[in-house]
């Protein structure tokens, strides 16, 4: 079973059926999407050597732009310890290089959340809330967040955390995914954000 599937429980059922068949992600067959990002911003020059800093580990990245091809694969895998992971690439196409937003999820079911790790090799942890929205959409809220430094993991203040929004949909009429995705802090702002549109494809 999902771990978004188990998560969710009853409300699994309340979402779109494209996004039920999108987050079952049975074990040894991908998800695999590509479109664009119509828009992917910063909050501005003074993050960029943050975000440049950041693309060592395949996590957040300095260039904005509109129009952004975008290729998105999620693939389902069982741990040595048992619990299922869901292994997301996700890679940005801009003219001069192409970016990476890596993550790696595992639930944590007493506490009714997914953990993220993002980047890779991991640099910063999330707790991640999961709802179903009254029209269908799948709503993704982050918690608690840790930066990782090799073993060593160290809580982050929550002034400083990144408060992060992701909602993704599915256009009947257009027949595409819709993904909506804000990263902001609560002294600084917006960090990044990315809007646009996919299709799954098939291998």
């Amino acid at each position: 079973m999902s771990i978004y599937r188990e998560l969710l429980g009853e409300d699994f059922q309340r979402l779109h059926p494209k996004l039920q068949q999108r987050y079952t992600f049975p074990e040894g067959k991908p998800f695999l999407g590509s479109g664009t990002m119509t828009r992917i911003e910063n909050g501005g020059f003074w993050l960029k050597p943050f975000l440049a800093f950041a693309t060592r580990w395949k996590f957040l990245f300095p260039e904005v732009g509109v129009d952004v091809p975008f290729t998105i694969k999620n693939t389902s895998r069982m741990l040595p310890s048992g619990e299922t992971e869901i292994y997301w690439e996700r890679t940005f196409y801009f003219k001069r290089r192409a970016r990476h937003f890596n993550a790696f999820m595992t639930m944590d079911a007493e506490r009714g959340v997914v953990k993220d790790y993002l980047g890779e090799p991991s640099l910063f942890y999330s707790d991640l809330k999961f709802e179903v929205t009254s029209d269908g959409r799948m709503r993704i809220r982050s918690g608690s967040q840790r930066v990782i430094i090799g073993k060593f993991e160290s809580t982050v203040p929550r002034l400083l955390e990144g408060v992060v929004t992701v909602e993704e949909g599915y256009d009947d009429t257009r027949e595409v995914y819709t993904i909506h995705v804000d990263i902001r802090n609560r002294l600084a702002g917006r960090l990044m954000s990315y809007q646009g549109e996919f299709t799954e494809q098939t291998l």
